[in-house]
């Protein structure tokens, strides 16, 4: 398998050529010019590719809306054509004409209504600049870089990364690292049947889901995606996200929090992958005491981890799974009686695995998380897998680590062999432990509790042997010191120097 940081050289040109005309927009600004304009120009590449399919038919059909809409493309009006738009990159209406077109397909296009960015022509956004970056659009020679939707698409997702990176702790409100979303994709395998992310931020989630069935030769039509998001921004941000990829979806006709307000009660979910908020307070808990979702213990004011977690239990179908990202302190806390929901949870048999994660993956945080597995139907009874992946992960810079391919790959096949019953334990690495083990150790799920250590290699040589050798040694590079000591010399005193 690829590494994780492979194929990124034209999404990294873009996000370079852009950032030079950034000039001093700050990174939550910028994000709009830079992911609405990706957009802008994905949908009119899709219409101009089915425009000329349709201008060659000879039918008269190139401007038919039902023929876009057939084939899951965006109908764009004529006004709001990218060719319209790089012909007047350089007029001082530049941004009125990019609202416009934005509010034109919108009206064209019921989806896509209130979702596009419509803020290009505020005084404080420079023209100049941005004139620049529709003429870096539209020099972009997608064609040799693979299929546009495939391109534009990996561009965005790569953008988001880049402004995650920028804007810090914001930047957990829409976006989870790609290789977190993987893993979960991996060992979920979410290849058939209804997919929910109650807090789907920017619909990372749902593209890695639709990607990974790609990669397996699934067939996409056979998943139903559902979402929410609070954030009016990151909630347009996925709508745009998802359209790119060609990715339908129901996130819900507005941004709503899920705990008071769920765009999707009626959902029984196979599969449900979250990154929650970590340790999020102030959430309303004391006007949901008495919650039909709290089955295992009301959450505490100060903390709705586990407050998410029940959320996502009372949406699951029958056979239905659960992957998401909590912060470490869920494994073992005892404050606001989080312990005793744990232990409902526990004894109710639905944990089938617990990851602890390596450090450094996210922009946002330096929170250590885990990954947690439910299944309301588990295949090994009464058995859960520990993993410590603590020691995983390729360092890209000295804040920042990604787990690569092969490493996501040896999760996903040790949990198919737990599942399957064929899992041996591994020292340093993986553990299977009964509910019992775990109610001996006070409900606690840190997996370091139950993955043994890895035993160090017994050194076998008698010390008196050893030391025997390593004198030996020593002497060798002794006698080396002094050769090199005497050549040193030499050359020093053929260019006129001695030491003394």
């Amino acid at each position: 398998m690829t590494d994780n940081t492979t194929n990124i050289g034209f999404e990294k040109q873009i996000w370079e050529t852009a950032c030079i005309l950034r000039g001093n927009m700050d990174a939550a600004e910028y994000k709009q010019v830079v992911l609405g304009l990706i957009f802008l120009k994905y949908i009119s590449d899709k219409f101009d590719e089915k425009f000329q399919e349709l201008l060659q038919t000879g039918e008269g059909q190139e401007e038919n809306h039902e023929k876009y809409t057939a084939d899951n493309i965006f109908f764009v009006p004529h006004k709001a054509r990218w060719n319209k738009i790089a012909l007047n990159a350089h007029s001082p209406e530049i941004g009125k004409l990019i609202d416009n077109a934005m509010l034109l397909i919108e009206k064209e296009n019921p989806r896509l209504k209130g979702i596009l960015p419509k803020n290009f022509a505020r005084p404080e956004l420079d023209k100049r600049r941005l004139s620049d970056i529709v003429d870096l659009f539209t020099n972009v020679k997608m064609i040799e870089h693979g299929d546009t939707r495939d391109i534009l698409g990996r561009t965005y997702e790569y953008c988001l990364s880049k402004f995650a990176e920028q804007e810090g702790k914001l930047a957990g409100e829409f976006y989870t690292p790609a290789c977190v979303v993987q893993t979960l994709v991996a060992i979920l395998q979410p290849f058939e049947g209804c997919v929910y992310d109650p807090c789907c931020g920017s619909g990372g989630m749902f593209v890695q889901s639709v990607s990974f069935i790609k990669n397996h030769r699934g067939n996409i039509n056979k998943i139903r995606i559902y979402g929410q998001d609070s954030n009016p921004t990151t909630w347009k941000m996925a709508q745009m996200n998802l359209a790119i990829r060609g990715i339908k979806a129901n996130l819900g006709s507005y941004n709503a929090d899920t705990f008071f307000n769920d765009c999707h009660p009626t959902i029984s979910a196979d599969f449900i992958m979250a990154n929650p908020p970590f340790n999020l307070s102030n959430w309303g808990a004391h006007k949901l005491q008495k919650d039909a979702r709290w089955k295992y213990g009301v959450p505490p004011t100060g903390n709705a981890n586990f407050a998410w977690l029940q959320h996502m239990i009372s949406h699951l179908s029958p056979h239905g799974k659960i992957g998401m990202v909590l912060a470490n302190g869920s494994l073992s806390s005892t404050s606001g009686g989080e312990n005793e929901i744990r232990k409902n949870i526990i004894k109710d048999d639905l944990i089938t695995c617990i990851v602890a994660m390596p450090t450094h993956l996210f922009y946002t945080t330096q929170i250590p998380v885990s990954l947690w597995f439910l299944s309301r139907n588990k295949k090994q009874k009464n058995k859960t897998l520990f993993i410590d992946a603590r020691k995983m992960g390729k360092a890209m810079t000295r804040k920042l680590r990604i787990l690569t391919d092969n490493e996501i790959a040896k999760m996903a096949d040790t949990f198919n062999k737990y599942e399957n019953g064929t899992l041996k334990n591994i020292s340093g690495f993986c553990a299977v432990a009964t509910t019992d083990e775990i109610i001996q150790k006070n409900y606690i799920l840190t997996p370091a509790r139950y993955v043994t250590i890895k035993e160090e290699k017994k050194d076998e040589e008698p010390f008196s042997q050893k030391m025997t050798r390593l004198t030996s040694e020593l002497s060798d590079l002794f006698q080396q010191s002094h050769i090199f000591e005497t050549e040193v010399q030499k050359q020093l005193k053929n260019i006129g120097f001695e030491t003394k």
